[in-house]
């Protein structure tokens, strides 16, 4: 496999590239590879020569030259003898190092990493016995954005779904009052909104990522709950009344509390969208995000809102709401058919009494089903205590995954299954866990090297790792030769020189240290390095993590200058950031808001039952994310963000016409609330997930993650607005007035006044006043 893979040619015109032409060099100017060929070259030559006393050693191993070399990332699922010799290994790992230091030396390497998986597959084919599971630098950009093309079709399908239902919960039997094309230009309003922005974030050079994949759904819970909103509050209007003023009612009713959600939904994702944060994926999705819903915003006070006048005046007219026919009356409907008058259904006003006015629109399924049913049953006292033991069983398993919430830095979690990171990671998991990457340690100044409590402070600070450099093996070798290190200054340094000149075992390790010459010629070690491997434990990916913090944080204490540096630290960095900075930034906004809506809100406690509401939705899903398998890492924090303002989107209309209502008992503002609001919540939770489901069916990490938390916020949302809020707040604050008696019929008073004019003047001579 090594030879096939140094034979690679990339053609090039005029030239072909192999191995050789684009790889790191050493300074005897042939190309680094592991020390684990050059191990397996000695075994083949001793097992060639019948040679039996050549063993392999773990984690460090000797060759014929006399080097040390470390295989503990080389070797994997090793079986050792005794003194660490290797029985067996289940895994090998080989990693080929490539130049990119111009255009034409990264394109070549790019092409040549494309190559080299397909040669690794090819052999895999020829030989089967053997798994072999190629990765290279571009392979996580390649399953992370292959995320995207595997969730097409059942983005689509989520969307015939989304589209189906959002029609249905706007559909009505009366036919003109039905609004079927309000649920679909709902759909059409957010969907314009998001085409949007991803078109300005492409024209002006923004980069695309499956990140983007959530922005849908974001659109999709705040947008169309803002529709059905004000759908909602068309049907609180009288029909008595001109379509002007009707439309002026839905906008004075539901536009301020949208309003409202929507400036909160900018100035979240706009933090999030700021150099605050340091992730370029996470402030692209923060962007995106801001500008679909700055510009879905515009079309629902435009278009939509456009949309519903004209379905207004076609209500108004009495013309059918698919067909926009004129509706026959019911004398002239009696002489058809049975299909025809069940298509042309309709309630006209003067077949209504003035009692039943009111009442026309509750044929809606599922507004027949909240006023008559639902609003009675969960206010019912025998129910309280049942939903109040459910409340506190859900405190209770939220708590329990609260405290085993895990961070994740498993780079799996962010690409499709099927790919190649996934197969890669699995198996260096698998195999290559007992040790840590090779960390690089580096001190970058000048120090007494020669001075015994100097190599003390290096060695306690390297103290519970593996190292396999010059420096420990350096003192061991003067030891051995009985040498002081305590020698002088110009002794120490000129021995350390000549040392590596005569010493083959050290000839490896001639790049660990940097000399510099004085005017003088006095030789000076102005810098080295070592390389340290920790021991972990197969089951703790996070250790690694904590390992680099502990390292940085003992490079900023100790008295010798030092930096350490492993490729993996650049993921682990990110992981950090990528947890730390939007947990940053939503506890910033959070702050934001909660001063800008204390000046915005008629009454304080709806301050108070909001972040409550915020706070108890957000412990839940964490809670239930993580019994869920859910880690806390980039996308599930983006979701949970999110989630504070759809939680707020949902809460704040029903807590505010709770807490403003008045003259009534607290019983009856939570059953008002729940009518006037619960059915756009409701309409909107059923297309909301109706749309998730076909994400769950994607086969990618990416998208289990994002359907999870997604799915829990609305889950957990639905059951505080449905149950947990209307049982609550039926005795708990705000205190209500009772509603004062009314006279009953027969001692109802009436006055008239008439008064009594001079016929020959315009002066009033009497008023007659009579009970």
């Amino acid at each position: 496999l090594h030879s096939a893979v140094t034979r690679i040619q990339v053609q090039r015109p005029g030239f072909n590239y192999t191995f050789a032409h684009i790889c790191i060099l050493n300074n005897d100017k042939t190309c680094i590879v592991d020390d684990i060929v050059h191990v397996l070259e000695e075994l083949k030559a001793a097992r060639s020569s019948n040679r039996t006393n050549f063993a392999i050693t773990y984690p460090i191993t000797h060759l014929k030259d006399g080097r040390e070399v470390y295989n503990g990332h080389q070797l994997g699922g090793v079986t050792v003898h005794s003194k660490d010799r290797v029985k067996s290994a289940e895994a090998i790992q080989l990693t080929y190092y490539l130049q990119a230091i111009n255009s034409l030396n990264d394109m070549v390497a790019e092409k040549w990493e494309s190559i080299f998986c397909d040669t690794v597959e090819l052999f895999q084919k020829s030989n089967r016995k053997v798994k072999m599971y190629p990765f290279t630098s571009s392979s996580l950009k390649e399953d992370f954005q292959k995320t995207s093309r595997v969730s097409e079709r059942y983005l689509i399908t989520g969307l015939v779904l989304v589209i189906t239902l959002a029609i249905l919960c706007c559909s009505m039997q009366d036919c003109v009052r039905s609004k079927p094309w309000l649920g679909l230009l709902g759909l059409l309003t957010v969907t314009l909104a998001t085409l949007t922005a991803a078109g300005i974030i492409n024209l002006t050079g923004g980069k695309y990522n499956s990140t983007f994949l959530g922005i849908p759904f974001v659109m999709l819970g705040h947008g169309l709950y803002g529709t059905f909103e004000m759908l909602s509050s068309w049907r609180k209007t009288r029909e008595d009344q001109h379509v002007k003023e009707r439309t002026a009612a839905v906008f004075a009713d539901s536009m301020l509390s949208f309003s409202l959600t929507t400036a909160m939904y900018l100035v979240t994702f706009g933090i999030g969208a700021s150099p605050f944060t340091n992730i370029e994926a996470a402030r692209i999705f923060c962007c995106n995000s801001c500008i679909a819903i700055f510009f879905n915003y515009l079309y629902v006070l435009s278009f939509y809102g456009s949309s519903l006048v004209f379905t207004g005046y076609i209500e108004n007219n009495y013309q059918h709401s698919i067909f926009c026919r004129k509706v026959p009356k019911p004398e002239v409907l009696q002489e058809k058919p049975a299909w025809y008058r069940f298509l042309l259904t309709a309630k006209f006003s003067e077949d209504t009494a003035d009692s039943e006015e009111t009442n026309t629109y509750e044929s809606h399924l599922l507004v027949w089903f909240l006023k008559r049913y639902y609003c009675d049953w969960i206010t019912n006292t025998y129910v309280k205590p049942f939903v109040v033991l459910f409340y506190l069983v859900y405190i209770s398993f939220a708590l329990m995954g609260y405290l085993q919430v895990s961070e994740g830095s498993d780079l799996s979690n962010i690409v499709a299954t099927a790919t190649r990171t996934i197969e890669y990671t699995t198996a260096q998991q698998k195999y290559f866990s007992n040790y840590s990457p090779v960390i690089g340690f580096y001190i970058y100044e000048s120090i007494e090297y020669w001075n015994t409590s100097v190599q003390e402070d290096v060695l306690e600070y390297t103290k519970g790792f593996v190292r396999i450099s010059w420096f420990e093996s350096y003192l061991n070798y003067l030891r051995k030769l009985n040498i002081s290190t305590g020698l002088p200054k110009k002794n120490f340094t000129d021995m350390l020189r000549n040392s590596f000149l005569k010493a083959p075992q050290f000839a490896h390790f001639s790049e660990d240290i940097i000399f510099s010459k004085k005017y003088n010629n006095e030789v000076d070690v102005v810098a080295s390095r070592m390389f340290l491997v920790a021991k972990t434990m197969e089951t703790k990916r996070e250790e690694l993590y904590d390992l680099l913090e502990t390292l940085r944080k003992l490079s900023l204490t100790s008295k010798v200058k030092f930096i350490v540096f492993n490729p993996s630290f650049v993921y682990m960095d990110r992981y950090a950031s990528s947890v730390g900075a939007p947990l940053q930034n939503s506890c910033i906004s959070a702050l934001f808001l909660l001063f800008f809506s204390a000046f915005l809100v008629a009454d304080s406690l709806i301050n108070v039952w909001l972040t409550l509401t915020v706070a108890s939705v957000e412990f839940g899903v964490i809670g239930f994310m993580t019994l869920w398998k859910v880690e806390l890492d980039c996308i599930s924090v983006l979701c949970l963000i999110y989630g504070i303002n759809y939680t707020i989107d949902n809460c704040a209309p029903l807590l505010s016409t709770f807490v403003l209502g008045k003259e009534f008992t607290r019983t009856k503002w939570v059953k008002n609330a729940l009518e006037v609001h619960g059915v756009a919540i409701l309409q909107s939770y059923l297309c909301y997930i109706v749309g998730l489901i076909p994400l769950a069916a994607v086969p990618s990490n990416l998208t289990r993650t994002l359907f999870r938390c997604l799915f829990l916020i609305a889950l957990v949302t639905f059951f505080h607005c449905f149950a947990i809020l209307p049982v609550i707040l039926t005795f708990l604050p705000p205190s209500k007035k009772k509603r004062k008696e009314k006279k009953n019929a027969e001692n109802r008073e009436e006055i008239e006044c008439v008064e009594m004019v001079d016929m020959d003047s315009t002066r009033v001579v009497d008023q007659i006043t009579t009970v």
